[in-house]
């Protein structure tokens, strides 16, 4: 399974849809909160940030361009995150907002690259889902 990590794989709350379990496993492939194209995984279809009716009409935006970001609903996503997953949406969205979502698919590919293959680290599982190794 080969994974994604550019622009459009970064999901409106910030998650970065390249390095999650739903889009890098096989079966049940998820292609990412932004492609209406493809079947999501069945959490991320029925998703409430990322079809938020505060974002009608701002598919290209992010969380942070709302007028009640962060909401009660991306604070605790990332409450979540921080405590499961050492990851935070509302730092990668703020990082997006300074830095532009250019500058931060690039540190992603970095921060998130296996060191043995080609592959990714999945961040719900802490290991490459290409070769095995752990992060």
């Amino acid at each position: 399974m080969e994974t994604r990590m550019d622009a459009f794989m970064i999901a409106p709350c910030g998650m970065n849809c390249g390095i999650c379990m739903a889009h890098q496993r096989e079966k049940n492939h998820c292609s990412g909160c932004r492609d209406d194209t493809r079947e999501k995984s069945k959490y991320c279809a029925k998703c409430i940030i990322a079809n938020c009716d505060k974002r009608d009409g701002k598919d290209a935006d992010f969380c942070y361009v709302c007028d009640v970001y962060p909401c009660v609903r991306l604070k605790a996503l990332d409450k979540r995150y921080r405590t499961n997953y050492e990851m935070s949406m509302l730092e990668n969205l703020d990082y997006i907002k300074k830095h532009g979502i250019e500058n931060f698919v690039e540190n992603e590919k970095i921060r998130w690259a296996c060191d043995t293959c080609d592959g990714l680290i999945c961040v719900h599982r802490g290991y490459c889902f290409v070769c095995g190794k752990p992060e």
